[in-house]
């Protein structure tokens, strides 16, 4: 049998509509006879507040048919990224993907967006200077030391690309079947490859063995377990 409810905590239930108390015990008990002898005999009436109706918005008849993105403002600050303990400035790192994957290279600096700036250097290996998340490196224990390199004038906005205006083909383009040139890389930019690769191969040529090391491509071959190796 389920308990019974109690109206409230002053008059308990005795039985099923049987309180404790009486109306006229709980008019005392409840201190009613004071509130109405402080206002002159008249329990107080608290008039309500009056809320003015606004002006009535009507839904539109007809919605867009596509949704439309609202743009909301970011409140919170965006964290830094934190660079892997393992991972210093002239650490060689493996890349795990991408058009350079298995290649060895050298990392430079971190950059204020949380990517790593690494190079082969690209006159060893073919890689260039580019930017990697650390998610896809293995850090080995090889060190090279980098303090003749100078990269400060290499941020974000160095890797930035063009924007691309396209263009209104007419009868003539459409049919061409000739494709597009190639975009060179800027000669601005090859000088700058030459002269962090010229100062980093000074130092791997100082170290017995590195520039091998650099040049191979890491693999894993039959029978090698990768949860045993030591970078």
């Amino acid at each position: 049998m389920a308990p019974m409810k109690t109206t409230s905590t002053r008059n308990p239930l005795l039985a099923k509509g049987i309180e404790k108390f009486s109306r006229s015990k709980m008019y005392h008990k409840r201190g009613l006879w004071a509130i109405k002898a402080k206002n002159n005999g008249v329990f107080p009436r608290h008039e309500k507040k009056v809320v003015v109706p606004g002006p009535i918005q009507k839904p539109p008849k007809f919605y867009p048919a596509d949704d439309v993105r609202i743009k909301r403002a970011v409140t919170r600050k965006p964290k830094p990224t934190k660079l892997r303990s393992s991972i210093r400035p002239g650490t060689v790192l493996i890349l795990l993907a991408g058009r350079f994957m298995g290649k060895r290279v050298v990392f430079l600096k971190q950059l204020p967006s949380g990517l790593l700036l690494i190079t082969g250097p690209f006159k060893l290996n073919g890689v260039p200077l580019r930017r990697v998340d650390q998610a896809y490196v293995i850090a080995t224990s090889t060190q090279v030391d980098i303090s003749g390199v100078t990269v400060f004038k290499f941020d974000d906005k160095y890797f930035k690309k063009e924007a691309k205006v396209k263009k209104i083909k007419g009868d003539s383009e459409f049919f061409d079947t000739d494709k597009e040139e190639k975009k060179n890389l800027p000669q601005e930019k090859k000088d700058d490859q030459k002269v962090v690769d010229e100062s980093l191969l000074a130092a791997i040529e100082r170290v017995p063995d590195l520039k091998t090391y650099l040049s191979a491509r890491f693999s894993l071959r039959d029978g090698v377990k990768p949860h045993e190796l030591v970078f």
